[in-house]
């Protein structure tokens, strides 16, 4: 570990016997372990770990009155120097100039932290950590049906990974989908399906919620969402901002034109919220792991800047996610031969992605066209 920031000082001619006393009542002032100066001849080492400037301003000019030191004189020299460093940090008041960047080493971390609570509204969760097959006939299988059904014919903690984006409500002309229901009785299903999806989910296991707030009518759907997943004990991993760049959005209102009384926010962004269930690690085989080094370096910075889905026409389905994004996550989150289950499978993108990448899948959706297309997108 560094102790001090070390500066030479090579003079012109020998020290003046009121330089050389000007430098020991220097040192005087301050604590030898922070600043010291020491002189050999025409050299001079500085030693500086932390000063406080302000307060070696006013010192150095006591001790140039004391010592009868002309203007331009070594005291003067030695704030310059030090002030030609540029890398430092700021406590207290003082800049520190050695190991700033240390992380803070906390004793007892392992104890404050259970003290502490991390985590502490998942505790006490009742999950069984024993984890089941899921049943051969529904393996690598896209199922036509209400999801809240299907589900319930799957025994629990059979799924390793569910990746999905529930309907939007705000009327987009989804085939075979009523989008117009109540907001109370729409969150009251979709919550009770991703009761189901938690049931299933193998201890360990990852549920990623792809969300979109409806802006349009103030409701923050990827809060309600992460208040009932944290309420039915999950743990919360983490959020990815999925930012698509879409500055030409379909809605294009104001809101109040030019005044503070009712601006509408415009969002670039999606939300990714990212849940556990009994435990943050995941158990698998290392030769199961087919994320790269660059990939993982990119990928865990949580702002993923991808393009909208450019296909949605050719699948006729209005709001689809594009494949690198569910690569990602499942790169990410999962390895090779985990079952992935999307409950809202639409056109069939998470698992045709699953196929793609090893994945045992599992996909539900009610529309016939769009089962269709999902296991034609697997051929």
């Amino acid at each position: 570990m560094e102790l001090f920031k070390e500066i030479k000082l090579n003079l012109d001619k020998q020290l003046t016997r009121p330089e050389k006393y000007a430098l020991k009542t220097l040192n005087s002032y301050f604590n030898l372990q922070n600043f010291n100066v020491t002189e050999n001849g025409k050299e001079i080492t500085v030693k500086v770990r932390a000063i406080d400037f302000q307060k070696y301003s006013l010192i150095s000019n006591t001790v140039e009155v004391e010592c009868g030191l002309e203007n331009d004189n070594i005291l003067k020299t030695i704030y310059a120097e030090i002030e030609k460093i540029g890398s430092y940090g700021i406590k207290s008041g003082k800049r520190l100039y050695v190991n700033y960047n240390n992380e803070r080493k906390v004793k007892n971390r392992k104890e404050k932290v259970g003290r502490r609570g991390k985590y502490f509204y998942a505790s006490n969760n009742g999950f069984i950590q024993e984890n089941n097959l899921l049943p051969i006939q529904f393996e690598n299988q896209i199922i036509c049906g209400d999801s809240l059904v299907e589900l319930q014919k799957l025994p629990d903690n059979c799924i390793d990974l569910v990746f999905t984006s529930p309907p939007y409500n705000f009327g987009l002309e989804y085939e075979d989908g009523d989008d117009n229901h109540n907001w109370d009785v729409y969150f009251k299903k979709l919550f009770c399906i991703l009761d189901e999806c938690i049931r299933v989910l193998k201890y360990g296991g990852r549920l990623i919620i792809n969300v979109q707030p409806l802006f349009s009518d103030y409701i923050p759907s990827h809060h309600l969402i992460s208040q009932h997943c944290i309420k039915r004990k999950l743990i919360w991993k983490g959020e990815v901002l999925w930012e698509k760049n879409n500055y030409n959005c379909k809605y294009t209102a104001w809101g109040s034109w030019k005044s503070p009384s009712s601006p509408y926010l415009k969002y670039t962004w999606e939300f990714i919220e990212i849940f556990c269930k009994g435990e943050l690690k995941k158990t698998g085989e290392k030769d199961n792991i087919d994320i790269s080094a660059d990939e993982f370096k990119e990928w865990v910075v949580a702002k993923w800047s991808i393009a909208p889905e450019k296909k949605m026409k050719k699948y006729n389905h209005p709001a689809m996610f594009p494949e690198s994004l569910v690569e990602r996550a499942l790169k990410l989150f999962s390895y090779k031969d985990d079952i992935v289950l999307d409950p809202f499978n639409g056109a069939g993108t998470t698992t045709a992605v699953a196929s793609k990448f090893g994945r045992r899948f599992l996909g539900i959706d009610t529309s016939e066209q769009y089962c269709k297309t999902a296991k034609e997108r697997l051929e």
